[in-house]
């Protein structure tokens, strides 16, 4: 899976980040979400690297990025952190101004940078989200049957870490399958590297305090923030088949958030990349193209 990208390891300061780059021309930041790593965009980056330079990560307490202990704020595992994170990554690598496009907790990491770091951040994609403010804002029982994880994993004194602990695979299958099409849609080398990730304990404790981060410092950094709005051109893709796509206006959540927002929702669940890699592909590629997506690749 993804040969021809070239593995990295690069030291960020508080953390090491892992992932790959491959392709050329202007430069892309892909991040992932939750429970996956950088490998669940294998089907769409080969399509992108054809006319941009690809930088895939693994998310601070993902993949094999490091794995900090949590701490009583979660601050460590704040979007804000995560955020700082990839814009050290890129920099390391020779780019200043790039275009992000996140997935799932990803594409929050890409939301909070496109606020903290608007010089940065050219463009910016967000697959199957809305703002997560407006997530708990709005969140009814419908929400709560659907998400309950995002209620699961919040709970303190290490409870969803030791339950998810004593079988991380099927966990994390039930999870695949839960907000997907089922487990036999993915890739089997892509489930089995998910599989080999996610149960290190300590991957799964980050992935608990990267909720649980969700659930109060990142809302008090959204809510300072509420009346600001991201500079950068938004795209917003969802599955029409999602929870996203069946409760949400996304273009109107969207454009409260942002000046410049367009989109539509794919025919398909909550794994866009995985289940319509081609489509996702070209909406990317006819976004990202529209302008100029960064400096071009050093050298």
């Amino acid at each position: 899976m993804l040969e021809g990208f070239e593995e990295l390891r690069l030291d960020v300061g508080e953390v090491e980040v892992a992932g790959r780059r491959g392709g050329s021309g202007p430069p892309v930041l892909l991040l992932h979400g939750w429970p996956q790593t950088h490998v669940m965009w294998h089907l769409v980056a080969p399509l992108l690297a054809e006319r941009l330079t690809v930088v895939m990560t693994d998310l601070r307490g993902y993949g094999d990025s490091s794995k900090p202990p949590g701490d009583e704020q979660h601050a460590v595992y704040s979007k804000r952190a995560m955020a700082a994170d990839q814009v050290e990554v890129m920099a390391r690598l020779g780019f200043e101004r790039f275009a992000v496009v996140g997935h799932d907790r990803g594409a929050r990491v890409a939301h909070r940078m496109a606020l903290d770091h608007p010089q940065r951040v050219s463009r910016l994609a967000v697959l199957d989200i809305v703002p997560t403010r407006h997530v708990f804002a709005t969140a009814d029982a419908d929400l709560a049957r659907s998400y309950y994880h995002w209620f699961f994993l919040i709970q303190p004194g290490g409870l969803p870490e030791r339950l998810i602990g004593a079988d991380p695979s099927f966990y994390l299958r039930h999870v695949l399958g839960a907000l997907g099409p089922g487990v036999e849609a993915f890739a089997p080398d892509a489930v089995a590297e998910y599989e080999r990730c996610y149960s290190d304990p300590a991957a799964i404790h980050a992935s608990c305090e990267d909720y649980r981060a969700a659930a109060t410092i990142d809302l008090e950094h959204d809510e300072a923030d509420a009346a600001r709005t991201i500079e950068a051109p938004l795209l917003a893709l969802w599955g029409a088949n999602g929870k996203v796509g069946q409760r949400e206006a996304v273009l109107e959540v969207w454009r409260e958030r942002a000046a410049d927002v367009r989109g539509r929702a794919l025919e398909c669940g909550h794994f866009l990349p995985e289940e319509l890699p081609e489509e996702t592909a070209g909406e990317l590629l006819t976004f990202l193209g529209e302008g100029t997506t960064g400096n071009a690749p050093p050298g």
